[in-house]
């Protein structure tokens, strides 16, 4: 019998079981700004918990709601010049009372509407904090706690589930996934000292975020690598700028290109995959499990 790649079989996470390898999950992305790199952004309360009650029908095993744009000014550069100035903004910085403002209404109402895990993408303790008094139960942590090493405590406090991300400034590195490996494996140290238990913990390999179009597609590539860590493994390259670089296509047209990164991650070891389109998406993920990991009709 082949040894599981996990150190956990599974997670428990608002009383959905996460059974890591049996299938691939659906993380669908609510975000509440008004400078979205994808386009996507709302920032009236109801339309977001309607866009995620919605995503939960089409298929979403978590939602994650997220109040700051988090797009590098290199992304939104280099947009600007291909796209025009529609996607070509730099994310600018929230104040934690603002993030707030957005992200906890949407995270209230639906706590009270759906069943499935709420995830909230922050990387400030005193959102995330907040964020898991109003129902939320995973914190989605884009900074792999350097921003904000509070966050891990907050989290293991609220006994909720943590996303590490790769994530760094700048994008010189000795080798890439030896680099990625080493900062991933920092982050979890560090959450698991704070109290962040084994079972709940995810990595996030980070594409689009301190690295260059070659450095995303080497990383898509070389994924299964990642799995030796021994945790599950999040993929978020949706919509990103790497795909739209490849095909010349703004962010509201690169379905067909997140289809094939999705498809790719989960050949190469991802279990959840964080999404835009979930109903396409999901499909997506449905078909490509069929072929990895079997069918039984």
């Amino acid at each position: 019998m082949t040894a599981s790649p996990y150190k956990s079989a599974a997670m428990v996470c608002r009383g959905a079981r996460f059974a890591w390898g049996s299938r691939t999950y659906i993380m669908g992305i609510i975000n509440v700004t008004p400078n979205s790199f994808s386009g996507d952004g709302v920032m009236d309360a109801e339309t977001a918990i309607a866009q995620g009650v919605r995503f939960v029908e089409e298929g979403a095993d978590i939602l994650d709601v997220g109040g700051e744009s988090t797009r590098p000014p290199s992304t939104a550069a280099a947009e600007g010049h291909r796209f025009g100035q529609q996607y070509g903004q730099a994310a600018t910085l929230v104040s934690v009372e603002e993030e707030l403002r957005r992200v906890i209404p949407v995270i209230e109402g639906l706590a009270q509407r759906i069943t499935v895990p709420i995830s909230v993408d922050t990387y400030k303790a005193a959102v995330a904090k907040r964020a898991l008094e109003a129902g939320a139960t995973m914190v989605n942590d884009v900074w792999g706690l350097k921003a904000d090493p509070a966050i891990a405590g907050v989290t293991a406090q609220g006994k909720a589930a943590l996303v590490v991300m790769h994530n760094q400034r700048g994008t010189q590195y000795r080798d890439l996934l030896a680099d990625i490996k080493a900062s991933l494996l920092r982050s979890v140290a560090q959450a698991q000292e704070a109290g962040v238990p084994q079972d709940n913990l995810i990595v996030d390999s980070g594409v689009g975020f301190g690295k260059t179009p070659q450095h995303n597609l080497e990383l898509l590539r070389r994924l299964g690598e990642l799995k030796a860590l021994g945790y599950p493994l999040l993929v978020g390259a949706s919509r990103k700028s790497t795909i739209g670089l490849v095909l010349g296509l703004s962010a509201e047209d690169r379905v067909e290109g997140t289809a094939a990164t999705v498809a790719l991650s989960i050949a190469n070891g991802a279990d959840l995959v964080r999404v835009h389109d979930v109903k396409a998406m999901a499909r997506v993920a449905k078909m490509t499990d069929a072929i990895v990991r079997g069918w039984s009709g």
